[in-house]
């Protein structure tokens, strides 16, 4: 996979979780701690993301 392709993966990945995360903070059914649990996967997406992009 190249370098453009898996960047391309990572900001995919990253939205699905932003979106995930604004549905679970609008969503009753959702508690702190699953919130919290893909707040910290997007934002490990997102240092993969820069790390990558800088390289």
């Amino acid at each position: 996979m190249s370098l453009s392709s898996r960047l391309v993966e990572l900001r995919k990945k990253h939205q699905r979780l932003s979106d995930k995360v604004d549905e679970a903070q609008r969503s009753l059914s959702m508690d702190d701690l699953e919130i919290k649990s893909l707040k910290i996967q997007k934002l490990r997406v997102k240092e993969e993301i820069e790390r990558l992009a800088h390289a």
